[in-house]
């Protein structure tokens, strides 16, 4: 073996950190140059991704076997990516209710005043967790489904390559 080659396991954590990483850079980024306001479920599902990363990288930095453990554990971590994406989805299809209290409406009690109306309103702003957000004009997919379908694309291309990796090892 060519001593310049990398591995074929650096080689998938080199690409599900650079893929995990790459989905929360690219919500950020719609935030600051796109001007995108996120739900608290959008900020949730971020999480995954940045476990995702750092697990990967740490594989990197692991000796082979346990960046093997490493990289299988990121599959389940994009599933749960993959699972908050499709809850969001369902709460922008109205299907059922957020499960973030943030995202359900705040009632003022009668006879509140504007002094402490204005105390009680959020510090950042906010959109609601049930108006969804299309990218693409002509592609009915919000980010939300987006974001459920590239956590499900990349948890199956690590599946496969874990699947075929061992069968080859057998």
């Amino acid at each position: 073996m060519n001593a310049m080659m990398i591995p074929r396991l650096r080689w998938a954590l080199l690409f599900c950190a650079t893929a995990s990483a790459a989905a929360v850079l690219f919500a950020l980024s719609t935030e600051r140059y796109g001007g995108l306001v996120p739900c608290p479920l959008c900020l949730v599902e971020r999480w995954p991704y940045r476990v995702a990363a750092a697990v990967s990288l740490l594989g990197l930095l692991a000796p082979r076997r346990l960046g093997w453990v490493l990289l299988a554990m990121c599959v389940p971590v994009l599933l749960a990516a993959a699972a908050a994406g499709f809850v969001h989805m369902g709460v922008e299809f109205l299907w059922w209710a957020s499960p973030m209290p943030e995202c359900l409406p705040v009632r003022m009690p009668a006879g509140v005043s504007i002094a402490e109306r204005l105390a009680r309103m959020p510090a950042t702003v906010s959109k609601s967790c049930e108006d969804p957000t299309f990218l693409i004009p002509f592609l009915p997919l919000s980010m939300a489904a987006l974001n459920m379908l590239y956590a499900l694309a990349l948890a199956t291309i690590i599946a496969i390559f874990l699947g075929r990796t061992r069968r080859n090892a057998t």
